[in-house]
């Protein structure tokens, strides 16, 4: 396992996420090697994708190496990160599904769903996401078969 202080880490949010994005930045930022804030920059309503893209476009190219993504309900962020190759992201409400997200899927970009869970699971999941390893064994086969059809 890495340590967290070696990590580079990229964050995004929509308008519903805003609030728990800078918490999360306050809490994380100083813990991390580095800590990208690709936006939204307040809860005026934006379009989540346009945050999301540039975020998930450089996780595909390896810049960084796991990313936090936050919207209303998780979902619509997910959906646009996993669009890239090597993005496997995981729609995560507890600490555990983060672990096994971490453990059995080797997700890269965890997406946290603003409106459902409270600030305080948040930052346990993002804790348990980013210090959680990836199992392999078993688990490399399938995760190597996620993006083969594309």
């Amino acid at each position: 396992m890495k340590p967290l202080d070696t990590l580079r880490v990229g964050i995004a949010c929509d308008h519903a996420g805003y609030a728990l994005k800078e918490e999360l930045k306050s809490i994380f930022g100083g813990k991390l090697f580095e800590l990208v804030d690709f936006g939204t920059n307040s809860e005026e309503s934006v379009d989540y994708p346009d945050m999301i893209h540039p975020l998930a476009k450089e996780v595909n190219e390896g810049k960084f190496d796991y990313a936090i993504i936050i919207c209303g309900s998780g979902n619509g962020v997910s959906m646009v990160a996993n669009k890239y190759k090597n993005v496997r992201a995981a729609l995560c409400w507890q600490v555990e599904l983060a672990k096994l997200a971490r453990q059995h899927n080797d997700a890269n970009v965890v997406a946290i769903p603003a409106r459902f869970i409270s600030q305080a699971t948040a930052e346990l999941i993002v804790e348990a996401f980013l210090s959680t390893d990836f199992e392999g064994g078993r688990h490399l086969a399938r995760v190597s078969k996620i993006s083969a059809g594309l």
